[in-house]
């Protein structure tokens, strides 16, 4: 049995979810808006990070070790194909240089809304115009974010990019970047994150757009 502790609104949540429901593997959705899942989560895992699968009772956190987990019990479709190290340096940017990046702005919002470090958010807003300009050149010419197939890098794209242009607008410049990110927001995985999610849209500090 799968059982996964995550929230609908949380990116890298989303990220394990978009795999779940590509595979079609049924689990046990326990969401941390329930306060008894948030504790059980913190006995498994005392990190406190989330998302977190338990398979059969072992647990398996870290969302790009729950998704090469998925690809060993379901191996279709698979989530790492076609050239594995481009998948991996895709989902490896989309999480570090796009997604952490967002969530220092966030994060000011979250900690310190009344006395924000204007440097800090000013530092993680040009890091992200870098990884946007870098991403639109590496896009040029793929339907997704590796290539021709779906998978690992797209998961974690998806939320990164949903979120990040919403902290810090992708350049309508930058059409290969823009044009990804519609595509994969209308994937039938990623759509359904996105609607699970809107009505937690009160809970994003900088204040939800009214788009997407």
């Amino acid at each position: 049995m799968l059982e996964l502790y995550a929230h609908p609104f949380s990116s890298y949540c989303w990220k394990v979810l978009i795999a779940l429901w590509e595979k079609g593997l049924p689990f046990e959705y326990r969401s941390l808006e329930t306060p008894e899942n948030g504790a059980r989560l913190k006995e498994l895992w005392p990190i406190g990070k989330f998302p977190l699968l338990v398979h059969d009772g072992r647990v398996i956190p870290e969302t790009t070790v729950i998704i090469d987990h998925l690809d060993r019990i379901a191996p279709e479709p698979p989530m790492v194909s076609g050239d594995p190290i481009e998948v991996r340096l895709l989902d490896r940017v989309f999480d570090n240089h796009v997604m952490n990046v967002m969530q220092v702005v966030v994060n000011e919002y979250i900690q310190r809304r009344n006395a924000l470090c204007t440097d800090d958010i000013a530092q993680a807003e040009a890091r992200l115009d870098l990884v946007y300009a870098w991403l639109d050149a590496r896009l040029a010419g793929r339907i997704w974010a590796a290539g021709e197939q779906f998978g690992l890098a797209d998961c974690a794209g998806a939320p990164a990019l949903f979120y990040a242009d919403w902290v810090r607008p992708i350049p309508h410049e930058l059409t290969n970047l823009k044009s990804y990110r519609a595509r994969v927001l209308a994937r039938p995985s990623v759509a359904r994150a996105v609607e699970e999610a809107r009505p937690y849209r009160a809970y994003f500090p900088l204040g939800a757009p009214d788009r997407d």
